[in-house]
């Protein structure tokens, strides 16, 4: 099993390495044309650590996206999120709590630095601006230095308050996004021929994650990170769609898309989404947690394992039923396994049943229910 499986590995290997030096040779002189931008992806952390994660690239602005696009300006946008050029060893300057601090990005254009935040940060505050700058690069049309002809770019973080009584993990594909991640047919139509306007939320899922966030008591704020297998490439296309849906803003893991099996294999997705849940875990150990996902993969089965490595830290487990019957036998026997652990967790049909059980455990404020069953038929008016 393994052997084939590492020949698939390392045969995309070289077809990626391939492409790439096919892509060079072809539009390396258009690319020249193109300009840099910085992609920053919010950052989150501590009061002790934080961490921040971006990309540089060379790449034209996308345009916003609009309830009008049509089929062909989609798969236009979805082109140039998937054909930029990424570019590798440049300096990065980070600026935040009035700190800079310099990273080198990879031979795919990310890079990553992590810091520590001054003592004395203000105590209701939990997003926090930060700057990112190109050292030594202008935009290839300049032809003298100025401030606005550099490379600069913009972001937030986001630091769990310390009065915050609980995190919320969640799922995105077929948990707050319709996807149908199981036909892979239907979720590349909905990913590459959509925009955020056209992609479809989960009823209500909207006004249940602004009653988790704001828990049972409205003057707190407990922190939401979304966790997904879909490619970085994907990540503006979700920031515009929560906004647009009204679901809370929250830092976002996604994961390198590369031309290679390891992508698409059930591996793949559990190690990754494993490994970004307990990044989660590791930067706020006060806090316990509340997982939400669903049937269609793996995501009952990570959960169970983040139960058993985390005995006590995970308050609930929502589940949303998006599978055929015979996945329902394989998620009810991990119930009982997390039940073994006193941590519930539900296999739901929909949004407000998970809502109704978070309020008997004191989650959410129980006033907030009408608010998710309108929310709901909203949702559900819209779709139809």
């Amino acid at each position: 099993m393994s052997s084939w499986k590492d020949f698939l590995v390392s045969a995309s290997t070289d077809v990626e390495t391939q492409f790439d030096r096919l892509k060079t040779r072809l539009f390396g002189r258009l690319d020249a044309e193109k300009p840099y931008r910085i992609i920053y992806y919010r950052g989150f952390g501590s009061p002790s650590e934080v961490f921040l994660k971006g990309r540089v690239l060379r790449q034209r602005d996308l345009s916003t996206p609009s309830d009008r696009d049509t089929f062909w300006q989609n798969l236009l946008a979805t082109y140039q999120r998937f054909g930029s050029d990424e570019v590798e060893g440049v300096t990065v300057r980070v600026e935040a709590f009035g700190l800079a601090h310099t990273t080198i990005t990879d031979k795919e254009g990310y890079f990553e630095v992590t810091i520590n935040p001054p003592n004395d940060l203000p105590a209701g505050r939990v997003w926090f601006p930060v700057r990112y700058s190109l050292e030594g690069v202008l935009q290839p049309d300049t032809k003298e230095t100025s401030e606005n002809q550099s490379v600069v770019k913009d972001g937030y973080l986001m630091i769990s308050p310390p009065f915050s009584q609980f995190g919320i993990i969640s799922d995105i594909d077929d948990t707050v996004l319709v996807t149908d991640a199981t036909n892979l047919l239907q979720t590349a139509r909905l990913t590459f021929l959509g925009n955020a306007y056209t992609r479809l939320p989960f009823a209500g899922i909207a006004a249940f994650y602004r009653a988790l966030q704001s828990g049972p008591v409205t003057t707190l704020f407990n922190p939401i990170y979304y966790v997904s297998s879909s490619p970085w490439n994907l990540y503006d296309l979700l920031v515009d769609f929560f906004r647009i849906q009204g679901i809370p803003k929250g830092p976002i893991f996604l994961r390198d898309f590369s031309i290679s099996p390891t992508f698409l294999l059930p591996e793949g997705h559990h190690v990754h989404k494993l490994a970004m849940i307990r990044k989660v875990l590791d930067v706020n150990p006060q806090l316990p947690f509340v997982l939400i996902g669903d049937s269609g993969q793996q995501d009952p089965e990570i959960y169970t394992q983040i139960v058993r490595e985390n005995p006590g830290r995970i308050r609930a487990i929502y589940i949303r039923d998006v599978s055929e019957d015979r996945r329902d036998e394989t998620v009810r026997a991990l119930i009982q396994t997390t039940e073994a652990y006193h941590v519930p967790m539900l296999l739901v049909s929909d949004t407000v049943a998970a809502a109704e059980h978070a309020a008997s455990l004191g989650l959410i404020d129980p006033d907030t229910i009408p608010e998710i069953r309108a929310d709901r038929r909203a949702d559900t008016t819209g779709q139809a």
